[in-house]
């Protein structure tokens, strides 16, 4: 609904190749359930805006549960919604994870911490990507995106993915990738 509200609000038109609606092939590999919006502000702008929802325990008591939303501007340097685009966007969302083995450390963050403890948290920031969008027919495109970007976060940490106790609370700086995206986009 939030999605839905924020993009009305920058529409002027519904009309051919004015809206898409999409789904980032990424995260659901992730099986994390997410759906963007995008709509046309003039020829060469749009404004995306894009959320995924993990809800999710799998076995063992692993844990990815996280919700993020990110609006995104983008300016396409020939058309909308096809060819190169340069993006600019912010993120924001709540995170329970633990309890996952074999990940690395990644950037200066020790991912490797994930298989014995449990981290509830919130995060916030902002980046600037490039992507490029294929048009596959009249209504259909496949769109690839990465960005970079500031990320900050404020956690607690717990003693085991279930029963744990709390062990304290910490913040991070985070400098990286923060979007990467394979969308399978319907435009309207």
């Amino acid at each position: 609904m939030l999605l839905a509200i924020c993009a009305s609000g920058f529409a002027n038109k519904l009309s051919a190749q004015e809206w898409a609606i999409k789904t980032n092939l990424l995260y659901d590999a992730t099986a994390s359930m997410n759906i963007g919006l995008e709509t046309a502000l003039s020829d060469k702008w749009t404004f995306d805006l894009s959320g995924n929802w993990n809800p999710f325990e799998f076995s063992e008591n692993k844990k990815w549960k996280h919700w993020l939303v990110q609006p995104e501007f983008r300016y396409w340097t020939c058309r909308k919604f096809g060819g190169h685009f340069l993006a600019m966007h912010l993120w924001g969302g709540q995170y329970n994870v633990g309890g996952i083995s074999g990940l690395p450390n990644f950037l200066g963050n020790d991912l490797s911490k994930l298989e014995h403890y449990r981290y509830e948290g919130w995060v916030a920031g902002a980046g600037v990507g490039y992507g490029y969008a294929w048009m596959l027919g009249k209504h259909w495109n496949l769109e690839a995106e990465i960005a970079i970007g500031y990320g900050y976060t404020r956690y607690d940490k717990f003693e085991c993915v279930v029963c744990g106790r709390r062990l304290g609370d910490d913040k991070h700086h985070y400098f990286g990738p923060t979007k990467a995206a394979i969308n399978l986009v319907y435009l309207f």
